[in-house]
């Protein structure tokens, strides 16, 4: 689940845009949500998708566009459906083990080979003595990216299956020969494995399943009653929802809505919805989920991260997402936590040159209808 830019082809991502001024107080405009899925609909390679408005809390719109299923089959998705989040799942995540930090059960410089002296062992993850939770969440660890192979976007397991459980060490074996991206703490480099180590971490202090720490602290003290994290395959989405596909070495599209459980781990592996999603974000941007010093190790810039700017209103947003083959999430929202919009799309391409430009237009047109 990899770093995406809104041009690029990639996985599974965590989109890092503008982090800018708030927005002004008075600023509450929203579009036309139905409208903006109904042209998003419209994009190349787009299946269904679903979007959500909020301000201060409340529902100002949804909408839903294209199908639950390929071919125009199915009906239409219904708007409050649960979706695969992606790599939106990484701020929950990073939230629980910073919550941690705040109980003073960890250290934001603790090492690596100190919590988990497993991954150290026989070099299992170079350099462990040397990296720090902190470089964990930030990306700042060097480790490689177990998502996809290097210098190649295609993931590095065969997505087509569905049954195989893979322990989270078993998946941070698969990095053991790709090489380092970089010195511990010195460039942002995304990767997947420094969230599936951070997963390993909270169950290893806790005692506790990650799912479990999610939930206990996070969803359902927010209210998300509909959110879980799936933990072992073919774990699917609960209820009706929209169906992702993916074509297979034929060119065949396959049915994605069972996407193995396994690689999500801490890394993706959040089922929600609209409102859910957007309950945790204004929760975590109004500071109620951590004190300000830990608030900003997880949403402070990293060194070497991109800065995105759209010469709009769009610069006044930030911006995550995530992706894997059959569905793509994003989630725009207000540095103030007024505003959110969430949107979730399903696809029939593995080509995000499209999709990801329409999504980021869908999002301009409701949070700056004026733009």
């Amino acid at each position: 689940m990899k770093h995406m830019s809104v041009a690029a082809a990639t996985a599974a991502v965590l989109l890092l845009a503008t982090v800018s001024p708030a927005t002004p107080a008075g600023a509450a405009a929203i579009g036309d949500v139905q409208k903006a899925m109904e042209e998003l609909a419209e994009a190349p390679g787009v299946v269904g998708a679903i979007g959500g408005a909020y301000v201060d809390g409340k529902p100002v719109g949804s909408g839903t566009a294209g199908s639950r299923l390929l071919n125009g089959k199915g009906g239409t998705i219904p708007a409050d459906s649960r979706f695969r989040i992606g790599s939106l799942t990484k701020m929950m995540v990073a939230t629980v083990l910073l919550r941690l930090v705040e109980e003073g059960r960890i250290g934001l410089d603790d090492e690596l080979a100190d919590l988990l002296p497993e991954v150290a062992a026989d070099g299992l993850v170079e350099r462990a003595g040397e990296i720090t939770v902190q470089q964990l969440v930030r990306h700042t660890s060097g480790i490689p990216d177990w998502f996809s192979r290097s210098g190649s976007a295609e993931p590095a397991f065969d997505v087509f299956d569905f049954t195989t459980y893979y322990r989270p060490i078993d998946i941070v074996k698969m990095t053991r020969s790709l090489p380092r991206t970089g010195e511990p703490g010195e460039t942002f480099t995304y990767s997947n494995t420094n969230y599936t180590l951070i997963g390993m971490i909270i169950e290893k202090v806790t005692g506790h399943t990650l799912a479990h720490e999610l939930d206990r602290r996070l969803f359902r003290p927010l209210g998300m009653t509909r959110t879980y994290q799936v933990t072992k395959p073919p774990e699917g989405i609960k209820g009706p929802h929209g169906h992702g596909y993916h074509p297979d070495s034929t060119g065949a599209l396959r049915d994605m809505h069972r996407f193995n459980a396994s690689w999500g781990n801490g890394a993706g592996g959040v089922v929600s919805t609209t409102r859910d999603v957007s309950t945790f974000q204004r929760a975590l941007d109004q500071g109620r989920l951590l004190p300000p010093s830990l608030q900003e190790v997880l949403t402070g810039r990293p060194r070497g991260s991109a800065q995105q700017g759209t010469g709009s209103c769009m610069d006044e947003l930030k911006m995550f997402g995530g992706s894997a083959p059959g569905y793509i999430a994003l989630t725009l929202f207000s540095d103030d936590g007024r505003r959110q919009f969430v949107i979730s799309v399903t696809r029939s391409t593995y080509d995000d040159d499209a999709i990801i430009p329409a999504m980021v237009k869908a999002g301009e047109a409701i949070l700056c209808p004026a733009a």
